[in-house]
């Protein structure tokens, strides 16, 4: 028994020593990435993306490979999981219930809007869940969620870089443009943030143009932001029931488990975070760490991808992601126009 004990201690230890180089790129680049972020204005995500691609040809080294696809998958998982503490119950009540209709109804609106024009752009299912689900949530983080998910195929890392790299562009375009059309609406400080944490893509550019605006501005464009990514949790599972349902038995392999577990866990972290009064430092903590998993799990997909291919993707992928993200804009605006429930400055 001892022996059993002493091998199985002693293959964990190897294990851990394969993972480490791999580790240790990814972690250099994230590092340089939030570095050269927090220094220049450049998007982190984005950052960490396009030097993962300049350095892939380590995916395919013995040595990183097996580190490079534990940051891919693994990591990625724990940082989505992690984002649950960044929620709670008491934001519906803080926003009031139009506004929470208003963007839980996007989210499924968008979504479908986005298989509607797949066909006309080209793209089967995988790209129109992947693209538009990534719009109408949150950004990267969604994608990398929902790509985690999905059956994978030879296109599939390709796939998860184009709209990586695309929802990141518009996200920090939309900072800039989106404060200043909500002006032009004559939307006051209080719509303004709702209109920019409904329909920015990532959180921290959702940020930068709420506080650009004002404090109410911003403190209310992260609620709604943050309720946008509450819903990254039942949209994951509502679609791994239909992956399930509709994947053949040859591939059943592939299937995602029925309830993944970053999605248990990233419940499990919400409701917690709603039911006791957790220390701030926790939250903050929790917050920082969900960020650097993600970056780092971006700069390991950065690294299993080859740019020839993504290049393939083509202006097709890149017109289907600008009008998901101009219809996003539209709606939320003409709803915050024209619904009565939206005529007053305060929830």
């Amino acid at each position: 028994m001892q022996l059993l004990l002493t091998l199985s201690k002693s293959d964990r230890i190897a294990g851990l020593q394969a993972l480490l180089p791999g580790v240790m790129v990814i972690l250099v680049i994230a590092l340089a990435s939030r570095f050269i972020s927090e220094h220049y204005g450049a998007p982190a995500m984005l950052l960490a993306l396009l030097f993962g691609i300049s350095m892939n040809f380590l995916s395919t080294h013995d040595d990183c490979a097996p580190g490079i696809a534990f940051g891919a998958k693994t990591v990625l998982r724990f940082g989505v999981a992690l984002l649950g503490l960044r929620i709670s119950f008491d934001m519906i009540g803080t926003l009031g219930w139009p506004v929470v209709a208003l963007v839980v109804a996007m989210v499924p609106v968008t979504i479908g809007f986005g298989f509607l024009v797949a066909r006309f752009f080209g793209f089967a299912n995988r790209f129109a869940f992947l693209s538009s689900g990534a719009v109408a949530i949150c950004g990267a983080s969604a994608a990398m969620a929902i790509a985690a998910i999905q059956p994978k195929d030879e296109k599939s890392d390709d796939r998860l870089v184009f709209t990586v790299v695309g929802v990141t562009l518009l996200s920090t375009a939309a900072m800039i443009l989106y404060p200043i059309l909500s002006q032009f609406l004559g939307f006051d400080d209080h719509k303004a943030g709702i209109y920019l944490g409904a329909t920015i893509h990532d959180v921290a550019q959702v940020v930068g143009a709420g506080f650009s605006i004002s404090p109410e501005a911003g403190e209310t464009a992260t609620l709604v932001k943050l309720l946008r990514v509450a819903m990254l949790a039942p949209v994951i599972m509502a679609a791994t029931v239909l992956i399930h349902r509709h994947t053949t038995t040859a591939a059943e392999h592939q299937r995602p488990p029925l309830m993944p577990a970053f999605v248990v866990g990233f419940i499990a972290l919400a409701t917690l975070n709603s039911l006791l009064a957790l220390p701030q430092p926790v939250l903050d903590l929790a917050a920082s760490g969900s960020g650097w998993l993600l970056l780092a799990s971006i700069a390991a997909v950065g690294l299993q991808t080859r740019p020839a291919e993504v290049l393939k993707v083509g202006r097709a992928a890149a017109g289907m992601l600008l009008v998901e993200t101009l219809f996003l804009a539209v709606l939320v605006a003409l709803a915050l126009t024209f619904l009565p429930q939206f005529s007053t400055a305060t929830p």
